[in-house]
């Protein structure tokens, strides 16, 4: 394998190969690209939501009074 790229200019290395991997990979690898941001944006979202949800809780509850040096 490593003979075969041996005799071959450099832009078909590192210019032709990699637009071919991309034309024929290029929707699966977007396909796992939007999976993996939307993944992500998702957590984010369920983090914030409990975020705010314990916030509302405490804020309603009592929770959120300041406490005295001893509680620590």
């Amino acid at each position: 394998m490593r003979q075969t790229f041996a005799g071959m200019p450099w832009w078909v290395k590192w210019v032709a190969i990699p637009l071919l991997v991309l034309f024929v990979f290029g929707g699966v690898i977007t396909s796992i690209l939007g999976a993996l941001i939307s993944f992500v944006f998702k957590l984010l979202l369920f983090v914030a939501l409990v975020g705010g949800l314990i916030f509302i809780v405490k804020k309603f509850t009592g929770g959120g009074t300041k406490s005295s040096s001893r509680d620590w």
